[in-house]
């Protein structure tokens, strides 16, 4: 049994005990990482962790107090040198965004705040609600639609795919699966993102639940090929109930026909879901506005705005057509959870009832402070420059005999190989792969690779404010140089 009368003698709590040393640490933290930001394109996009900082990040857990400035030195001798590199112009690997330095000091202050948005009347709640709204209005989504702040793309996909399984039928939530007299089937293109296979393991459907559709020569679903699948299931007993449209897709960012998709789905009665993950902002560029238009109709659209809005991770969104069927997909209110009438138990409809995390931090302010400190014309602006700076590329890499354009660029995305001629599949491949991990060493530019055809590409995936024309030049040049330095013989 606790002796509370004597433990409670000595109480304590985490806040400094010299609140004007913290301040002053926290001004030189400000200072210094505005510089580290402002001079960024000035070092290298990547460098590797050495040996000293492994050993130096696998001590033993901490019993006692260290001096706060020493753990900061600590972090800037080990940590900050050697990061991912996404804040860097010249970074272009995977989907992986650049953040901002307001967006940055509102993460200053969302932490400070440090609320919890499962549940209460409390400002944080109003600003997320207010937040995406702003979200339907970019897409042109009904404002009577629900939607709600998640982690990023995989998780706005899967809350999507729970509500479209619950949605089929009212049982299932109660009883599961074994309600139904089939397997559910949801129907993407070979080219959808991995985490549709996440999501019909997660829902319980099974990987097989996930029907892999065949692609065109533009990387696009086939049609064709949908409609026959989705009729031969039909035949053999399965329950098809939902169908994927990518909005960009991850290797190429082609956009499937989403207007044709949209239609396929009202006719088989599917739930018609968009991962836009990326591509469904550059709904808000003139040219990408007719395909993407059918967004506007989808029962749901998820995408990141740690992507192509440019804000530090992490936020994603997941927008859902029909409320009540969002709702009714995960609201729980336990007698800890219930609403009041008056009080800090009051407020709006408590946004756990829309997701599966009752504990949730303050992704909104980020969001907010960065649209009204720019303006969402200046982010349409960005993202047809992003576009742009890709069909340079393409440009570049057309009119260069070393190099070979894999597949047409049509967004933001540019897939390509060096190629010299008179080499086989496999030996471009390891060339390509070699040329990519020297790229990195030297930190000279980040892009990242995929397999298109059995071709080993290397892959500019480029949603960076920061980059510029000159960089993708750089980019193409030291492509062909390390590529001619390697060869053949250092990499077979």
């Amino acid at each position: 049994m606790l002796d509370f009368n004597t433990l409670l003698q000595t109480e304590e709590n985490l806040d400094p005990q010299d609140w004007e040393r913290m301040k002053q640490l926290g001004y030189r933290m400000v200072d210094e990482m505005m510089h580290y930001l402002q001079h960024i394109g000035e070092g290298p996009v990547w460098r590797p962790t050495p040996e000293t900082t492994k050993v130096h990040l696998q001590q033993a857990l901490p019993q006692s107090a260290e001096p706060i400035e020493a753990i900061y030195e600590a972090f800037k001798t080990h940590i900050l040198p050697y990061n991912k590199g996404n804040v860097h112009p010249r970074f272009w690997s995977w989907v992986q965004g650049t953040g901002t330095p307001f967006a940055m000091l509102a993460e200053l202050l969302a932490a400070g705040m440090n609320p919890n948005l499962g549940i209460g009347d409390h400002a944080a709640m109003y600003l997320e609600n207010q937040v995406i709204g702003w979200c339907k209005e970019m897409l042109g989504y009904p404002a009577a639609a629900s939607g709600l702040l998640v982690s990023g793309g995989s998780i706005a996909n899967i809350t999507a795919i729970l509500v479209a399984r619950n949605a089929f039928d009212e049982r299932i939530r109660r009883e599961g699966l074994r309600a139904l007299p089939g397997q559910l089937t949801l129907y993407a293109s070979s080219e959808t993102h991995s985490c549709q296979q996440k999501a019909v393991e997660v829902a319980g459907l099974g990987s097989e639940a996930l029907r892999k559709v065949p692609v065109n020569a533009d990387f696009q679903i086939d049609t064709s090929e949908l409609r026959k699948l989705i009729a031969a299931d039909r035949a053999a007993g399965k329950i098809p109930f939902c169908l994927v449209g990518n909005a960009g897709t991850v290797n190429t960012g082609a956009i499937d026909p989403l207007e044709e998709l949209l239609e396929i789905a009202r006719e088989a009665q599917l739930w018609f879901h968009v991962d836009g993950a990326f591509g469904a902002l550059a709904k808000l560029v003139p040219e990408y506005q007719p395909a993407l238009k059918a967004i506007e109709q989808a029962d749901s659209v998820a995408f990141d705005l740690h992507k192509w809005m440019y804000m530090p991770y992490e936020v994603g969104c997941v927008l859902i057509k029909n409320a009540q069927q969002h709702r009714d997909a995960f609201a729980m209110q336990p007698n800890y959870l219930l609403q009041h009438e008056r009080g800090l138990a009051a407020g709006p409809d408590p946004l756990s009832n829309f997701g599966m995390e009752l504990s949730r931090g303050f992704k909104a302010l980020k969001v907010w402070m960065a649209f009204k400190e720019h303006g969402i014309a200046k982010f349409a602006r960005l993202i047809r420059q992003n576009i742009a700076q890709a069909f340079y590329l393409g440009y570049l890499i057309e009119n260069e005999p070393l190099l070979e354009l894999l597949t047409p660029v049509t967004m933001n995305i540019v897939c390509f190989r060096f190629n010299p001629g008179g080499l086989a599949q496999e030996q471009l491949n390891a060339l390509n792969k070699e040329i990519l991990m020297r790229l990195h060493e030297s930190g000279l530019a980040a892009p990242s690779y995929t397999i298109l055809h059995g071709s080993y590409a290397l892959r500019v995936a480029n949603v960076n404010h920061r980059s510029r024309k000159e960089d993708f030049a750089a980019l193409a040049e030291a492509v062909v140089r390390i590529g001619q330095a390697v060869g053949t013989k250092a990499v077979l």
